[in-house]
């Protein structure tokens, strides 16, 4: 029986690892109760490819990982949690396992015995595709010019560390012979932009998809998380990128069911003014929602505007280049459609023409018009996917097809936009075939969405880096606090303990290394005075240096990381698969650490120390349940590669940020109720010249936050001066500063006297 649901009042996430296994973070269960959290939010825990440092390769959905401790060692870590008033969260997968057949039992079989496996169900592969073959992209050349390091060892076809089962009675044969025996075709891994005839991970051709949508393969995947849950071992699940699965309606349906009604939070990236669908049985999401907001509000937009301009006259990228957001990202979108995921187009042009074939009102439409209508189609659309519990008509608008008709030279043919959208939007037949193509074009515009956005686009439009974050609108990165309070108080009313978060492993970078960029949006002119020559690449220069702004020094080798990714994952001179070496090497040689950038660091320091302190605390005190990633309860700066890889160390030197923190933590942890489902947000306003630089709000009546915005600005216009935050009755404590107290109508300069921020509870 599953024990009642537990709603946590703070998360703390830990990257588990080889290097970090669970007896490692039993270890550390003193130092997190301490802090004041609530649940130990771990990482993915179930079987995964060996050394894997993240655990989102799964192998085997029926075992806890041996290697950082097995089942035992996941029920000892929970054990102590307990003791010490903690719980456990988990991260789930269910969107894909490792393409490993060494290790994934199940896929091995698929491939021992082709589509008539039991295990064939589990796996979204195109059997009518490649001649009925699962193509293997593993190869490091044409096959004819790597056969001879492809050699049969026992039952086993092997190529270096890989390993694929024969097909019975086949080990006799010739290498040739054998080779076309297989229900498998391993090929050079470049076919697999074009060929592939398996469902993956985005791009990732090492993780292959799973079919949850199958009750069937639902049970298996999730039997094991089940039983823990039942046990009592952990008390709620982040589920990793739903946007994947056929279905995310039905899965999370089926998953509330299936645990109880546990606390759960879905990893789900919403677009501006983008609703989370109500018909989901989910607490929230993991919280890029809210990270965009609290990073908004630090940001000036006047300012914004401003340092684009020098942008542009710095590093002159043509408008689809980097020059103008929208210009930008749609140019992505085509690139990444016509390349990476040329093979889903091709399977969904394919999949088109057979259902139009079937209706009369639709047939005679050539396979380049729908291909062509498809991307048209997928390129504009302005969030990550349509779901069956939405309008899809709100996302596949009138005025985007119109747009997409526009592709056409010959009016005529333009009726493919049609055609495709009859299709998508169920007007042309509603059988299963019809539901499948329609999954399958919500897969594909996820799958879109993500790496023309978040990991290309944002690599080449680059003015203010802080902006350029998962779930980030980089075109206007800004929020206001009008805005940031309708955004706090519809979260409050619709999805109150949703998660959310400043730092996770996939930001590309920290909290403090975003809140100091974006104190260059108040102060433009002072960063186009120190920014220093272009450089190689202009764009890649003004991105280098605003890192080492934000990491707070020039360090060579994290620098030199920093801009190979960034230059691969922009895609316009080189590429992770298209390297030009001589480019990557005048990129990384022309730049080193440079004084002014550093000078001007240490000038912007107490505004740097603003940003930092208000976004904690704003995070730590809004509607949700806030999760805290490893080490960010003191001086976190981090880029994503490599840092979000490291095991997890304690936060031991003292700070004003850790003394915040834990404060605030502890706080939520003495007072959930205040923070809560039944919890109140009320905001405040304050009065005089600089009102607009505080943003204040309070919980429940009874805690009250105050934090200081855009203090460069405030700073330039003189001060607080005689700006006051009226109070709501009573006597307020500041935690932060013991001591001192507050009635009425407070002046802001008193209430900031010595922290640029407040944390005010009020006096039964």
């Amino acid at each position: 029986m599953t024990p009642d649901p537990v709603t946590p009042t703070v998360t703390y996430r830990l990257q588990l690892q080889p290097a970090f296994p669970f007896a490692a973070a039993e270890a550390a269960v003193p130092y997190l109760a301490a802090l004041g959290v609530s649940h130990l939010h771990l990482s993915p825990v179930l079987e995964a490819v060996p050394g894997s440092s993240h655990g989102y390769d799964v192998v085997d959905h029926a075992r806890v990982r041996d290697e950082l401790g097995g089942e035992a060692g996941l029920r000892a870590l929970a054990h102590t949690a307990r003791e010490h008033g903690l719980g456990l969260v988990l991260d789930i997968v269910p969107n894909h396992m490792a393409m490993a057949p060494r290790y994934n039992h199940a896929l091995r079989e698929v491939l021992r015995e082709g589509p008539d496996s039991p295990y064939a169900r589990w796996f979204d592969i195109d059997w009518s595709a490649q001649d009925g073959k699962l193509l293997l992209p593993v190869l490091g050349g044409p096959v004819g010019q790597e056969i001879e390091h492809l050699q049969v060892d026992g039952d086993d076809l092997r190529y270096y560390e890989h390993t694929f089962p024969l097909r019975e009675g086949t080990r006799e044969l010739p290498l040739p012979e054998l080779l076309d025996a297989q229900w498998y075709r391993p090929v050079w891994w470049r076919l697999a932009r074009t060929e592939l005839n398996y469902r993956r991970f985005f791009s990732i051709s090492e993780l292959i998809g799973v079919r949850v949508e199958d009750p069937k393969v639902f049970a298996a995947t999730h039997g094991k998380i089940l039983e823990l849950l039942s046990d009592g071992v952990i008390d709620g699940l982040r589920i990793d990128h739903p946007d994947g699965l056929a279905d995310p309606d039905a899965y999370l349906r089926r998953l509330h069911e299936a645990t109880g009604g546990c606390w759960t939070v879905v990893e789900k990236i919403l677009a501006d003014g983008e609703p989370l669908p109500a018909a989901w049985p989910v607490a929230g999401t993991t919280g890029y929602d809210a990270l965009r907001h609290i990073d908004g509000l630090f940001t000036d937009s006047a300012g914004a505007g401003e340092l684009l301009g020098r942008y542009r006259l710095f590093a002159a990228p043509p408008p689809d280049r980097g020059g103008h957001w929208e210009a930008t990202a749609r140019r992505a979108a085509y690139k990444v459609i016509g390349h990476e995921l040329a093979t889903e187009l091709d399977r969904l042009t394919r999949e088109a023409g057979r259902l139009c074939a079937a209706v009369p009102a639709l047939r005679d439409r050539a396979p380049w018009a729908l291909r062509t209508a498809l991307v048209e189609l997928l390129v504009r659309m302005e969030v990550y996917r349509p779901y069956a519990s939405t309008d899809t008509t709100a996302v596949l608008t009138e005025e985007a097809a119109a747009e997409a008709r526009r592709a056409f030279v010959v009016p005529e043919e333009a009726g493919a936009v049609d055609a495709v959208r009859d299709l998508l939007l169920g007007r042309a037949g509603a059988s299963a075939e019809h539901r499948a193509f329609r999954d399958r074009f919500a897969q594909t515009s996820s799958a879109l969405r993500a790496k023309s956005v978040e990991d290309t686009a944002f690599y080449r439009y680059v003015p203010l880096l802080s902006a350029t974050e998962v779930g980030g609108e980089p075109g206007h990165p800004a929020v206001s606090p009008e805005e940031f309070h309708a955004y706090c108080a519809r979260v409050q009313r619709d999805w109150p303990v949703t998660g959310t978060v400043l730092s996770t492993h996939d930001t590309k970078r920290s909290a403090e290394v975003r809140a100091a960029i974006s104190v260059l949006s108040q102060c433009p002119h002072r960063w186009g005075e120190v920014i220093g020559e272009p450089g190689a690449d202009p764009q890649v220069t003004w991105a280098a240096r605003q890192t080492e702004f934000g990491l707070g020094g020039f360090d060579e080798n994290r620098i030199r990381e920093f801009l190979l990714k960034h230059v691969r994952e922009a895609g316009l001179r080189t590429s992770w698969t298209e390297q030009d070496p001589a480019y990557e090497e005048a990129v990384t040689a022309s730049l080193s650490g440079e004084p002014r950038v550093a000078a001007l660091r240490g000038e912007l320091a107490p505004h740097i120390r603003a940003n930092i302190l208000g976004g904690t605390l704003v995070h730590l005190t809004m509607p949700g349940v806030p999760d805290l990633y490893q080490g960010t309860e003191g001086e976190y700066r981090a880029l994503v590669d490599p840092d979000n890889r490291a095991p997890f160390a304690p936060q031991v030197e003292p700070s004003e940020k850790a003394a915040l923190t834990t404060a605030a933590v502890r706080l939520r942890g003495r007072r959930p109720g205040l923070f809560g489902d039944r919890a109140t947000y009320t905001p405040l306003s304050a009065e005089g010249p600089t009102a607009a630089h505080c943003l204040a709000f309070v919980r429940s009546g009874e805690v009250l936050t105050a934090v200081t915005r855009l203090s460069l600005r405030l700073t330039e216009a003189g001060g607080w001066q005689d700006t006051r935050l009226p109070l709501p009755p009573g006597r307020w404590r500041d935690l932060l500063s013991p001591g001192r107290e507050f009635e009425e109508h407070a002046r802001v300069a008193d209430l900031f006297e010595s922290l640029p921020v407040a944390l005010l509870v009020k006096e039964e």
